[in-house]
């Protein structure tokens, strides 16, 4: 009678090689590469095809693809074989061991047999008859490998070097990873080298004697896990804390390279794994000049080359030898016999937190809550910050340069106060976000040049400076007052020992030469020209906000109180649930477009603000007003082809300013964050999906730590330059995003 043979599939990698096709949520295995299923599904039917005898077939995958798994295991006569599902990644020696566990649990000493997921083999007949040259071996204790005789001298697959050979088995002498091409080209014409397949057939005893032996810590972590594994219909599943606890590294290293006799048969199969692009240019079906075409794909005049589309149309001319991989949110291009280097790119992007790697486009996917953390936490301290801390500080005339070029360097503007509190503010932020860059200097810089250049004779702050420092425009600016006390007091909670004083004063000249005369709010300006607008108050509002969390002392929430007053007698129409913006002296709207005028961003910042005095002050029903606010401005004021807010809408709902500015999605993000920890409904989906579109159209395409601030109502860019004005919105949105998802890997 034929032996029992246990198989298990290796489900468990990502296929990096295969980016941008293969990703984390969608890896190769569950591809269909040459167009009669999935890999995953071609191996599971290779091991059904056993000609006799017992063979039950298990699957070890990820937990997060079981219904992947689920949907290619749907029909299949498994033989009591089923899914056991990985809650982490931890290589493939504890797949090996958690295979070895259960077949000893299960069907006692019997052989086992360990295949991964995606590789292509020519015939399951020719498969089983190599796997069956190897069962006397495995039966008598012999850990046994399946090798490939070389055709060329290939520097992706593994080696393995083998000596004598005798009744088809022959002993291996080392294994040797992946080679530079010289060596490879040595392994070729030695003639004693093979391909490594990475199939494992061995008795389940020998391989637990070999873990005991060589590494018993893997062995003891696996089987805890295995032992506090529930079982339902659907498959096995270990507890997280469990099996993260096993060390993780491959089968190669853990045993292979220390255990003795090791019987390798040499595979009456064509085998190939499919690891690359190349690779699929040699299996796939090629037209009359060698171009493997997949996809809405028009290629002209090209040569042995690879061209898919998985996406949009896909045009090329006069290529030779080329890889071409589009998909809907990604390009790879190179020379066919570097296409097994995308690994470089993957781990690039991995390092960068960009989603392109983890995640397959889709119209209706949820990102799970936190998946924009990597991204969000390199671009912020890896790229932005110590760009702007550097090349953003006017080193010889003091404080911070208003803009940058997109080359990186200053354009010599003048310098708003308010930019210049703003970047105080910013830097504030980062550091106590645990940025590690100088931030107290930056700081204490920023602060020395306002103050030693932009003070008036009545105590207040000037509107605009000159490059070297001189007044430009003298006015006493109540939306730069804000941005001043707002950033004195972030510089107050960080240390700075000039912020509170200054703060002080501000106060003083504030109620002194700002506040209208009737207690009503504040003047524009301190000559009390111009229209009201409800902006200066609610950036005073935040400011009010700020100083409290500084100090504790109720009367900056007093302060902040006033203002609240204003917003539920003036500023917000309970009809239409938006927020007027220019006023005459009596606080009615203005006559005209002016009157009607709304502004989708300002909704988002009054939103959050709303919710946080309503914490503060305990006025709950405040958070009512935030959500009215809220949800206006996504129903009227988004551009629906792109998901970003317009600059302004009227009352009713039509765009008066196609433009959508990159601030207004950063307080869109504040925004959700604070109604999400409110009471409410589920905003993480909503959170991540207004991260994702801040990156996508704004921070992606610009250089790095730079930004696109304007952009057309079709989704074209109009910036010419990256005002600095808007660092403080994306900081501050951005680190909260870092606080509301800290329990996610970072």
């Amino acid at each position: 009678m034929t032996e029992r043979i246990v198989s298990f599939v290796m489900s468990g990698g990502v296929g990096s090689r295969l980016w941008p096709l293969s990703r984390e949520d969608n890896p190769k295995q569950f591809h269909d590469l040459s167009g009669d299923g999935s890999m995953l599904a071609k191996t599971l039917r290779r091991l059904k095809a056993r000609p006799s005898g017992e063979t039950p077939i298990f699957l070890i995958a990820s937990e997060r693809h079981a219904d992947r798994v689920h949907a290619d295991l749907a029909g299949l006569d498994l033989a009591g074989g089923g899914p056991l599902f990985e809650p982490t990644g931890r290589n493939t020696a504890a797949a090996v061991a958690l295979a070895t566990l259960r077949t000893l649990s299960q069907y006692g000493d019997s052989l086992v047999l360990v295949v991964p997921s995606d590789h292509e083999i020519a015939t399951a007949q020719h498969f089983w008859h190599s796997i069956e040259a190897g069962c006397t071996a495995a039966r008598a204790g012999r850990l046994v490998v399946f090798g490939i005789k070389p055709s060329q001298p290939e520097t992706g697959y593994g080696y393995i070097e083998v000596a004598a050979e005798k009744d088809g088995i022959c002993d291996v002498s080392r294994f040797v990873e992946k080679p530079d091409l010289a060596t490879a080209q040595s392994y070729l014409a030695a003639g004693n080298f093979f391909w490594n397949t990475g199939i494992f057939l061995f008795r389940a005893s020998a391989m637990r004697d070999a873990f005991l032996a060589f590494q018993p810590e893997i062995w003891d972590a696996t089987e805890a896990a295995y032992r506090a594994a529930t079982t339902d219909l659907s498959g096995l599943y270990m507890p997280l804390e469990l099996y993260a606890a096993i060390p993780s590294t491959s089968i190669d290293y853990a045993i292979m390279e220390h255990a003795r006799h090791i019987a390798m048969v040499p595979a009456s199969f064509r085998w190939n794994d499919l690891g690359s692009w190349q690779s699929l240019l040699d299996v796939g079906p090629s037209d009359n000049q060698g171009n493997v075409i997949v996809g809405d794909v028009v290629a002209i005049d090209c040569e042995n080359s690879y061209i898919r589309s998985d996406g949009r149309l896909l045009s090329a001319i006069g290529l030779k030898d080329v890889a071409i991989v589009s998909t809907v949110d990604a390009t790879f291009v190179a020379p066919v016999s570097h296409s097994q280097h995308v690994k470089k790119i993957v781990e690039q992007l991995e390092k960068s937190g960009r989603l392109e790697t983890r995640f397959t486009p889709a119209h209706d996917r949820v990102i799970e809550s936190g998946a924009w953390r990597r991204r969000v936490h390199h671009w912020l301290f890896q790229e932005t910050l110590p760009l702007w801390s550097t090349i953003g500080v006017d080193e010889r005339h003091g404080g911070f340069h208003d803009t940058l070029g997109f080359d990186g360097r200053p354009l010599m503007k003048p310098k708003r106060m308010r930019t210049q509190a703003r970047q105080v503010y910013a830097f504030a932020v980062a550091k106590a976000r645990g940025w590690d860059g100088p931030a107290d200097r930056v700081i204490s810089h920023g602060i020395q040049f306002m103050a030693g250049n932009g003070r008036t004779e009545k105590g207040g702050w000037v509107r605009t400076l000159n490059v070297d420092g001189s007044v430009a425009d003298a006015a006493e600016d109540a939306y730069d007052h804000s941005c001043v006390l707002l950033a004195l007091a972030h510089a107050h909670m960080c240390g700075n020992p000039d912020a509170l004083r200054l703060g002080e004063e501000t106060f003083v000249f504030l109620d002194a030469h700002l506040e209208d005369s009737r207690m009503t709010g504040f003047l524009e300006t301190s000559s009390g020209e111009g229209e009201r607008r409800s902006n200066p108050h609610m950036h005073m509002l935040e400011a009010f906000l700020a100083w409290h969390q500084a100090t504790g002392d109720r009367a900056y929430l007093r302060r902040a109180a006033r203002i609240i007053d204003l917003f539920r007698s003036h500023f917000f129409d309970s009809e239409s649930w938006t927020l007027g913006e220019y006023f005459n002296a009596e606080w009615k709207s203005s006559a005209g477009e002016k009157g009607t005028w709304t502004e989708p961003g300002h909704h988002f910042e009054w939103a959050s603000l709303l919710v946080d005095f309503a914490e503060r002050s305990g006025q709950t029903e405040l958070t009512g007003f935030a959500r009215k606010l809220y949800a206006s401005a996504i129903a009227n004021g988004l551009n629906r082809a792109t998901g970003l807010a317009y600059g302004a809408v009227s009352r009713q709902g039509l765009p008066l300013d196609l433009i959508s500015r990159s601030w207004p999605q950063a307080e869109a993000i504040k925004a959700a964050i604070a109604l999400d920890g409110s009471g409410g409904p589920d905003l993480k989906p909503e959170i991540e999906a207004r991260v994702g579109r801040l990156f996508r159209w704004h921070i992606d395409p610009a250089p790095l730590g730079l930004w696109i601030d304007r952009i057309d109502e079709r989704g074209r860019s109009l910036a010419a330059d990256v005002p600095a004005s808007i660092f403080y919105h994306l900081v501050c949105a951005l680190t909260q995003y870092l606080d509301s998802t800290m329990d996610k890997s970072a």
